[in-house]
C-alpha cells in the first residue's frame, strides 16, 4: 500500500455504491474505505458488489469491527481488497494473527485520552489511525478529533504513520493537518448528503483542502 511521500493522503470512508466510488476518484481521493461492519448504515457487502470494487484504480481498504478471524481471513484474501483497517477493540493478539495474512494493517484507536495509545507498538503495524472516542460507536460519528492527542502521538511515535479521522471536514482539515502532521487523512461522514450517499462538491472540497493543508 503506497501512500503519497509529497503531501497528505486522502481516505473517503464508507463508499457503499460505484458512483460514489467513482465520484470520489475523480475527486482525487488516494484510498476508499469500505465497511464490513454490518452494525453501521454504511455496511457494504464485497461480494455482492465485487465488479465494481475491483474496477476501482486506487487501494481499497476493507474495515472490519471486532470481526472473527476467519471473517478477517476470509476479507484478506479477497484480491479486490488491498488493506484491513481495524477499528474496533481488537488486541495485540489478534492484530499479530490478522497481519499474518499478508494485507497490510491499519489500526484504529478511539482516543479520549492518551492512555489509549499504551501498546501501539504491539499491533504488528506502522499505520495507526485515531478516531475520536464515542462511546458505543465505531467511526463516522462526525464527532472531532483531539488534536491535542493527534499531537502528542506525532511526538511520542514519530516513525508510526498517522491516519487523522474524527469530525474532518472541507472547512476543518487544512487546520487539523496543519495541527497534527498527519501522513492520512480520513473522511466520512464529512462529505456525505447522507450516510450512504457522499456529496461530490463536497469530497472535491476535502481533497482541495487537504492538498492545500
Amino acid at each position: 500500500m503506497k501512500l503519497p511521500t509529497d503531501r497528505v493522503a486522502v481516505k473517503i470512508c464508507g463508499v457503499t455504491n460505484a458512483n460514489d466510488a467513482i465520484a470520489a476518484v475523480e475527486a482525487g481521493a488516494d484510498l476508499l474505505g469500505l465497511n464490513t461492519w454490518t452494525g453501521t448504515k454504511r455496511y457494504v457487502d464485497l461480494a455482492a458488489n465485487a465488479e465494481w470494487i475491483t474496477e476501482l484504480p486506487i487501494p481499497r481498504v476493507a474495515l472490519l469491527v471486532n470481526a472473527s478471524l476467519p471473517e478477517a481471513e476470509r476479507i484478506a484474501g479477497l484480491s479486490y481488497i488491498d488493506a484491513l483497517q481495524l477499528h474496533g477493540d481488537e488486541d495485540a493478539d489478534f492484530c499479530q494473527r490478522v497481519a499474518a495474512f499478508g494485507k497490510p494493517l491499519i489500526k484504529a484507536l478511539r482516543a479520549s485520552s492518551s492512555a489509549a495509545f499504551a501498546g501501539v507498538e504491539t499491533f504488528c503495524t506502522p499505520h495507526i489511525l485515531l478516531d475520536a472516542h464515542v462511546p458505543g460507536a465505531f467511526g463516522g460519528t462526525g464527532k472531532r478529533i483531539d488534536l491535542g492527542l493527534a499531537q502528542e502521538f506525532r511526538k511520542q511515535f514519530p516513525a508510526f504513520t498517522l491516519w487523522l479521522a474524527g469530525g474532518l471536514t472541507p472547512q476543518n482539515v487544512a487546520e487539523a493537518i496543519s495541527i497534527a502532521r498527519p501522513q492520512v487523512v480520513d473522511v466520512s461522514s464529512g462529505v456525505e448528503l447522507d450516510p450512504r450517499r457522499k456529496d461530490v462538491v463536497k469530497m472535491r472540497d476535502f481533497v482541495a483542502a487537504a492538498r492545500n493543508g
